[in-house]
């Protein structure tokens, strides 16, 4: 048996559990400021953060600068550092080019007076701070953190913290998503379990047609359908039900209208599975027995049904987590989910330890939720017993 899976194992943890950790080791990664400044952080490592660092961290400076000039790695090397303090790229840019290791005197001064910034403890402070081969920096930023100027950590001011808010925007509307889709799939999965085969199988086909479609080209359609004069308000207009156009586009209800009617079956699909498998004389023998129908569904529909509502909804969040494409074209500036944000950090800003940090704290957002809900559905579930 191990030899037969040992192939398929051995493909996921080639091409998914290695890129993934790969990714995820990308929020702590450090490599570039150690790799290209060694002679500075060994210089830096003796120095007790206060005030400016002595001579000898200038010359070791100037010598990595040195060295770098003219290679691709100069500018990588201050595009890292800006993520830190902005505007570090064109000290660390400007400088490496213009340095001169022969000239004779202070290597302090001649820094200084290519730049004032090098007498400035801030851009010293951080290169110390990010001198190892690991940095929190990246975590630290998607929480809204940073360090201070004593190097304690604190939030970041009002107007720049973003990532927490866009954290529980992302969990809100996938709860808010996947809670729609367990009433609405609910019922439609019951219809089917309970039907004939021949109608079972014609809403089975129903609920699969959307698979059908491309993602793109749903989402799409929505932005067609849901505009001012989309045909949803025209025939709302025209039925009585309101005055004028309603915005239903670019806003929260046209994401969750958007967002529903995409992962609707991945909720109908597995709830079905598990509904067809329930006797229906249990519900019958509950109502012999004096149980109100409501009793009798929610003692004995319910805990039997619970676990294909409890994949079908892990399945519709876990999906609606990562959903990029759909908030990027029905959604509002106000809607963009965390996904956006990988995206824009990964293609467009190419900082790809922040993408990383994002979605690792995504991700033990995410366990951590399913963890209590294991637990919370493993006590209900002995409790019913």
């Amino acid at each position: 048996m191990l030899g037969l899976v040992a192939p398929s194992i051995a493909f996921l943890a080639l091409f998914f559990v290695a890129p993934l950790g790969f990714f995820l080791f990308r929020s702590v990664d450090n490599s570039e400021v150690p790799g290209w400044l060694p002679r500075t952080v060994t210089a830096l490592a003796r120095w007790n953060g206060a005030g400016l660092p002595e001579e000898a961290a200038y010359r070791a400076l100037a010598e990595d600068l040195a060295a770098l000039s003219g290679s691709t790695a100069l500018p990588l090397l201050g595009r890292r550092l800006n993520h830190n303090v902005p505007g570090f790229r064109g000290l660390i840019t400007g400088t490496g080019n213009r340095v001169d290791l022969r000239q004779a005197g202070s290597m302090r001064e001649q820094l200084v007076s290519l730049d004032p910034r090098w007498g400035e403890s801030t851009y010293w402070q951080t290169i110390r701070r990010e001198r190892h081969a690991l940095t929190p920096f990246y975590l630290l930023t998607a929480l809204d953190l940073r360090h201070g100027a004593g190097g304690e950590l604190q939030r970041v001011p009002g107007d720049s913290a973003i990532f927490l808010g866009l954290l529980g925007r992302t969990l809100t509307i996938s709860v808010v998503v996947t809670l729609l889709c367990v009433l609405l799939g609910f019922p439609v999965a019951a219809t089917m379990a309970g039907s004939s085969p021949a109608r079972a199988n014609a809403l089975l086909i129903l609920v699969l047609i959307p698979f059908w479609t491309s993602l793109l080209v749903r989402s799409t359609a929505w932005v067609i359908l849901l505009q001012n004069q989309g045909v949803v308000n025209q025939a709302l207009v025209g039925l009585g039900l309101i005055d004028r156009p309603v915005p239903l586009i670019f806003n929260r209800l046209g994401l969750y209208i958007a967002m529903v009617h995409v992962l609707l079956p991945f909720m109908v699909l597995p709830l079905y599975s598990v509904l067809k498998g329930i006797p229906p004389e249990l519900m019958r023998a509950a109502s012999s027995l004096g149980a109100p129908p409501w009793t009798a569904f929610r003692l004995v529909y319910v805990p039997q049904a619970l676990p294909g509502l409890v994949a079908g909804a892990s399945l519709v969040f876990v999906l609606a987590l990562g959903y990029y494409v759909t908030p990027a074209l029905v959604g509002g500036p106000g809607d963009q989910m965390i996904g956006y944000f990988i995206a824009y950090f990964t293609n467009t800003a190419v900082n790809w330890g922040m993408a990383s940090a994002l979605g690792t704290i995504l991700l033990v957002v995410v366990s951590l939720i399913y963890l209590a809900l294991g637990r919370i559905v493993g006590l209900d579930r002995l409790a019913v017993r």
